[in-house]
């Protein structure tokens, strides 16, 4: 697993990174008193009405600072973090992308690092700007992206630093007879998802003192938003060491008592059976690791673009207004440098998009290619991620060719085809998966492009990682389904399989265990004509899992099954599946490995 972006590298360096860090004494000598570090929260000058209304847009720094591309770092691994950069960005993204949406300049880790990465800190323990990368300090930096509508973003690890603890006698701001050693154990204990800090104690009323003298700092400095990084569990790490709950709700509360609108971003790979938690007390939270691949490109496909057709489905239902899965960066604006096909570019683009992920990029925005640019400035695209449309998620398994959708409130469907296999390939997507039958209109997103009416489904020949973006809006007839429940008395189990109770199951249960050879055989599936269905599995599954289907003789076909998110959440993806006139049996088969649970199938009244 790769790090995330406080480490400054990828897992496979990450332990040398630590000794550097110590061995070069990251601690600071006492400042003098100034208004960069002691100034209170300026008040807002408006409140906001709804933070994360909707999936934020920006631009990120970390892409950059974090890539070996020829020239982006020059003075050093990282070095890319400066005013001067910033600078640069925030009037790029004024001139060519605030007119469609991107209002956030987010400044990420470093920035109180200077390039041997010695961490500064004010004389109440609290991150301190680089004199060299940033000399007009962070507050002016801030006024500065505001002076151009755009909103300032600002990074910070979850605990408190070992550079900040001194000898724990550091008095914490506006908190008399708090020092830092009265916020965190006696053991000082390590946390997030380097060990870079020691566990805050919340049991401690020095504790919740510490923070908000941060989020003063930082609503005095006029940011908008906030990426908390390296919290557990998550990141990478699990345990009570590593739970960082207590810190986000700290933060949470922190920010309201500075009376500023500061968006909360959570990072990284942040554990979904604390979902609720994060819903709870932020805006946002990253769902797995760094999209960059830090090497000579900003990104690869395999690194790590194409993980997150599996890792995003189980979060589908946790985002909505208030709160959004974010899927990282996105960095399709600059060719080569992005290190994509333009294939995978609008794939990338698209699957963002349909999830309703967050859309910054770390692209240099001072150099986007036209294909880029019009891949961040499509307004049907953006108004779709932006819009009242929900997050889509797969309505096909997670094979190499897979669709996935969502119905949106006009009743139209957004339906993207994607082919993430290696070749070229064929995509359809059968009418009778989303739930009716009969003809289509299907309008092309990234193209502006009405295609026309299409019977029962449309498929499209798609490049190597490609895909396509539709609105397909329904003028036929709502399908006809009859359902069979997986634990139907009719049913055989055969191997390990067995029954189990399950509440949000349709019938209160379902067939689990299956796995080494663990079978379902649903008996008695009716139809009136042979012919090819599109079978709506209804399954559990707490992580993606693989499945034999097959019906009567016929071969059987292994699907991937995506993500439910947990064991107690039901999802459903439709299955190609041949039958003939009259009775048949529908098999699913673990073979060598561990299968989905299954709730019950709905197949067809006509193919």
């Amino acid at each position: 697993m790769r790090s995330s972006s406080y480490s400054f590298l990828p897992a496979r360096v990450l332990r040398a990174a630590v000794v550097l860090a110590v061995a070069a004494g990251a601690v600071s000598a006492a400042p003098s008193v100034s208004a960069e570090t002691t100034a209170p929260a300026a008040p807002a000058a408006a409140t906001a009405t709804s933070l994360a209304a909707k999936p934020y847009m920006g631009w990120t720094s970390w892409s950059m600072q974090s890539s070996k591309y020829p020239g982006l770092n020059p003075d050093g691994d990282y070095s890319y973090l400066t005013e001067a950069n910033v600078t640069k960005q925030t009037d790029a993204m004024a001139s060519k992308l605030k007119k469609f949406g991107y209002e956030y300049v987010n400044i990420d880790a470093g920035w109180w690092m200077d390039k041997t990465w010695k961490s500064g800190y004010d004389q109440y323990g609290r991150q301190k700007a680089d004199p060299v990368r940033f000399p007009s300090g962070m507050k002016a930096v801030a006024d500065r992206i505001h002076s151009k509508g755009l909103k300032a973003g600002i990074y910070l690890p979850a605990g408190l630093e070992k550079g900040a603890y001194g000898d724990g006698k550091t008095p914490i701001w506006n908190a008399a007879d708090c020092t830092t050693g009265d916020i965190v154990y006696s053991d000082l204990r390590t946390t997030n998802g380097w060990d870079s800090a020691y566990k805050i104690d919340f049991s401690k009323p020095c504790a919740q003192k510490y923070i908000d003298s941060q989020a003063q700092l930082i609503a005095g400095w006029g940011y908008d938003f906030l990426k908390l990084d390296g919290v557990g569990p998550g990141s990478g790490k699990s345990g009570d060491q590593y739970n960082n709950v207590a810190d986000v709700a700290a933060w949470n509360k922190a920010i309201a008592d500075t009376g500023r609108p500061i968006h909360l971003e959570l990072s990284w790979s942040l554990d979904i059976g604390h979902a609720a938690d994060w819903k709870k007390n932020s805006q946002g939270w990253r769902i797995d690791t760094d999209v960059e691949c830090y090497c000579n490109t900003l990104v690869t496909w395999e690194n790590s673009v194409d993980d997150r057709w599996d890792d995003a489905p189980g979060w589908t239902d946790k985002a909505g207004p208030g709160g959004w899965n974010d899927l990282d960066s996105l960095d399709v604006g600059n060719g080569e440098m992005d290190g994509l096909t333009k294939a995978e570019r609008q794939s990338y683009a698209t699957l963002w998009t349909i999830a309703k992920s967050p859309i910054y990029t770390g692209d240099d925005l001072t150099k986007l290619d036209s294909y880029g640019l019009s891949l961040l400035t499509n307004k049907e695209v953006i108004a779709l991620n932006q819009g009242s449309t929900p997050p889509a998620r797969p309505i096909t398994p997670s094979d190499p060719q897979q669709v996935w959708a969502a119905k949106n409130a006009d009743g139209s469907y957004t339906v993207a085809l994607f082919n993430l296999a290696d070749k070229p390939a064929s995509v359809s997507a059968n009418w009778a998966s989303l739930g009716f039958t009969g003809k289509a209109a299907v309008r092309d997103l990234w193209n502006h492009e009405n295609l026309g009416t299409y019977k029962d489904k449309v498929t499209q020949a798609l490049p190597a990682h490609g895909s396509r973006l539709f609105t397909v809006t329904p003028h036929g007839s709502t399908l006809a389904f009859t359902g069979y429940e997986a634990e139907a008395a009719a049913n055989t189990l055969s191997g390990n399989a067995g029954l189990a109770d399950c509440s949000a199951c349709s019938g209160g249960k379902k067939v689990g265990n299956l796995y080494l050879g663990g079978k379902l055989s649903v008996n008695n599936v009716v139809v009136a004509k042979a012919g090819t269905y599109q079978v709506k599995v209804a399954y559990v599954s707490g992580d993606a899992r693989s499945v034999k289907v097959s019906a009567n003789a016929g071969g059987a076909v292994s699907h991937k099954f995506p993500s439910t998110g947990d064991w107690g959440t039901v999802g459903t993806v439709s299955v190609p599946v041949t039958l003939k006139a009259g009775s048949n049996t529908i098999i699913f088969d673990s073979g060598d490995s561990y299968a989905p649970d299954i709730d019950r199938i709905d197949v067809p009244k006509s193919s």
